[in-house]
């Protein structure tokens, strides 16, 4: 079997990559089974860059807030703004602390600059504006949608003024508590005022589909794109909010998939305007369900990788990423009967293996999975192993 595995392991590059693939997929989507580590971080910047150049990748996606991203993308594209600031805004999760995120972003505009803007690479965040610990508050998505329809069209179409969603929408602290992701009585979600907001969120999302013609000929087609993201955030941001009120068994598993359905949605329209690439945990990307234990106890939900997958069909693409060690965190030389196990032996690092071509090798009793000493990583599933496109497998993590 090791010989076996070492003949068919590849460099990773973006054109052992597109070999695995039938064709050039509209979403490309990397996955990492850790976070916030510059080792896998600078891989996907290599590999994402020679993607954009060999293949004409044109948009890259990762796991951050679709709001904040938005600054990133004008620092890309037009330098609006300075570095330091986009990382420090534009990111959440604490992302914009990571070397390598900051290298991607500095590799991005220079390698914008000069090009006509139909040609240059963009960015997206393609998470909502959520934490672990709660959800923002829906006000800046829902008066962003309300401000860009309230330049454009008569007012009477509209459903309600800025001041009624002020009124509304009331304090931000109301909508932000942490308590409330573990007492449902804290959120403000089926609040009478939060119901009366998911309405009128869903009449603005409204008039904003029946006014296309005439907002992408007045503005462009970027600021129409723009709105559908703060009609998407809003009320996705509004139906998450009214599940964190919920005091049912099957709160959680709904929650993760709310969240996992924002991202879906997103992606889609990252899709929509041409070939793209992706970068998130794998549990986000992967083709099959994902699943969590939380202090309410396990949840399972559909990823929004698999979400994607249903719709896009071979148009979506799933890389995993798999690791050997993390010593810093306490995650040491995997057990040789575990696939990690397997592959650490081999010689070449980082590699690329086939793994559909994998999951065959390993046969119908694959090796059971890897146990995890640290909560922070989640060891490759070899049931998966047949779901995806590809695996890239790193030896050691090192720190940052």
């Amino acid at each position: 079997m090791a010989t076996d595995i070492k003949d068919t392991a590849q460099a990773v590059d973006a054109a052992a990559v597109m070999g695995l693939l039938p064709a050039r997929p509209r979403l490309l989507a990397l996955g990492e089974p850790t976070h916030g580590e510059d080792t896998l971080l600078e891989l996907r910047n290599e590999l994402f860059r020679q993607l954009v150049e060999q293949e004409g990748y044109r948009t890259i996606a990762i796991e951050s807030d679709c709001m904040r991203g938005l600054a990133v993308d004008d620092y890309v594209t037009s330098g609006t703004g300075t570095l330091d600031e986009v990382m420090e805004h534009g990111f959440s999760h604490g992302w914009g602390a990571c070397a390598a995120n900051r290298n991607l972003v500095r590799w991005m505009r220079a390698h914008n600059d000069g090009l006509p803007a139909s040609e240059q690479l963009r960015f997206a965040g393609f998470d909502g504006p959520l934490e672990i610990t709660g959800a923002a508050s829906p006000r800046q998505a829902l008066t962003a949608l309300h401000g860009y329809l309230a330049a454009r069209v008569d007012a009477n179409l509209l459903p309600c003024t800025a001041e009624t969603l002020d009124h509304l929408l009331g304090a931000d602290d109301r909508w932000t508590d942490p308590a409330a992701m573990r007492d449902p009585s804290r959120s403000v979600g089926q609040s009478a005022e939060a119901g009366r907001l998911r309405l009128l969120a869903d009449e603005l999302v409204t008039l904003l589909d029946a006014q296309t013609p005439h907002l992408i000929t007045s503005t462009s087609r970027d600021d129409w794109e723009r709105a559908c993201l703060y009609g998407r955030t809003a009320t996705g941001l509004l139906r998450y909010h009214h599940s964190m009120a919920d005091t049912s068994p099957t709160r959680m598993t709904r929650l993760c998939a709310l969240r996992d359905s924002m991202m879906a949605d997103n992606l889609l329209a990252v899709a929509a305007c041409g070939p793209a690439l992706v970068h998130a945990h794998n549990s986000h990307l992967q083709r099959e369900k994902s699943s969590m234990q939380m202090w309410e106890g396990r949840v399972e939900w559909w990823s929004a990788g698999a979400l994607v997958s249903a719709r896009l069909g071979e148009e979506y693409a799933f890389v995993a990423t798999a690791l050997g060690t993390i010593r810093h965190q306490g995650v040491d030389t995997p057990p040789p009967d575990t696939v990690e196990g397997l592959l650490y032996a081999l010689p070449l690092d980082p590699c690329l293996i086939d793994a559909r071509w994998l999951a065959t090798a390993l046969g119908d009793t694959p090796p059971a999975p890897r146990e995890s000493p640290w909560f922070g990583y989640a060891p490759l599933d070899p049931a998966h192993l047949a779901a995806g496109d590809g695996l890239v497998f790193v030896k050691d993590v090192l720190r940052s």
